[in-house]
């Protein structure tokens, strides 16, 4: 359930995936009705990679998923059409026009916003003709890394009886989060991402947060990587005590990290998990003065 993931031998289909994500990210986002902190925008995790979920368009709905055990755009209409391609070594660029073909193909409107998200010197997609590579195998392993990550988020948020998000997949970080709400509302933040406006990020980050969630690799970090932090941080976040003793504080990103491979390696990988989940969200409301008796229910855990 918890696979060998490392980063560096498949960087370069890891990118391309990201870019592929954003494309069919892009598409809910043009179409479905806006939510508070970009909740319209994220995939989710289903049994055969990720998904859009319906969106409304066409002949009432269209879903777009990437299918990471078969290898294929798939597409379906509520009418229905359905629509494939297979995934592979191509280009952006390539890739963009298929997904618009395929749109089109199921009575959709095959518009959206044409330029990556939170990547430094973005390329528009239709003008990104560098060859890609696709390393099948790698992308099932992270497929199941994403189950099993999300499994554990989904019932660490099922403990949580305030303001809480999905637990969704993120195209434009690339990552799979779970975040939980104070009630109160934070400071405006800086922005500062590359290619998002700061509207989006002063809006996602109005509210205090606690976040968590999963990634797996970059933005220097050469590894895939558990995290947790706070918005904005309590005094004294950054040296608290958390769970467990191979979690540290990254003074750059302002996270705490769990390495994945400690995760994998653990006698119990959910347990270990948890645990860091629990405690570092813990540490952002003990210290940033959240009424937790207000906010916390019983572990969440199938009948």
């Amino acid at each position: 359930m918890w696979p060998d993931i490392p980063y560096p031998p498949w960087r370069e289909t890891c990118t391309a995936l990201h870019l592929y994500a954003q494309i069919i990210g892009k598409y809910r986002v043009a179409r479905a009705p806006r939510l508070n902190h970009s909740w319209h925008a994220t995939l989710y995790v289903t049994a055969r990679g990720l998904s859009t979920a319906l969106v409304p368009d066409g002949p009432g709905g269209i879903e777009l998923a990437l299918d990471l055990v078969d290898h294929a755009v798939v597409g379906a209409a509520t009418d229905g059409r359905t629509a494939r391609f297979a995934l592979g070594p191509t280009t952006v660029a390539e890739f963009h026009r298929r997904v618009l073909d395929l749109i089109a193909t199921l009575g959709g409107t095959p518009k959206m916003h044409g330029r990556p998200n939170e990547r430094p010197d973005p390329v528009p997609f239709a003008q990104d003709r560098e060859p890609r590579p696709y390393d099948a195998e790698a992308v099932t392993r992270f497929f199941h890394a994403l189950v099993a990550a999300d499994r554990v988020l989904q019932r660490f948020r099922a403990s949580f009886t305030g303001k809480a998000s999905p637990v969704h997949f993120f195209w434009g970080s690339f990552d799979l989060a779970a975040t939980r709400f104070s009630g109160r509302l934070a400071p405006l933040h800086p922005g500062g991402i590359p290619a998002l406006p700061d509207a989006i990020t002063q809006e996602a980050y109005s509210q205090e947060v606690s976040s968590a969630g999963f990634w797996p690799g970059g933005a220097g970090i050469e590894e895939p990587m558990f995290y947790s932090y706070a918005y904005p941080a309590p005094a004294g976040f950054a040296a608290a005590r958390v769970e467990p003793d191979a979690a540290r504080y990254d003074e750059r990103l302002g996270e705490f990290l769990l390495p994945y491979d400690a995760v994998r390696r653990a006698a119990d990988p959910d347990l270990m998990l948890m645990r860091f989940l629990e405690s570092t969200y813990r540490a952002a409301a003990d210290l940033g003065g959240w009424d937790r008796s207000a906010l916390e229910g019983a572990t969440g855990a199938p009948r």
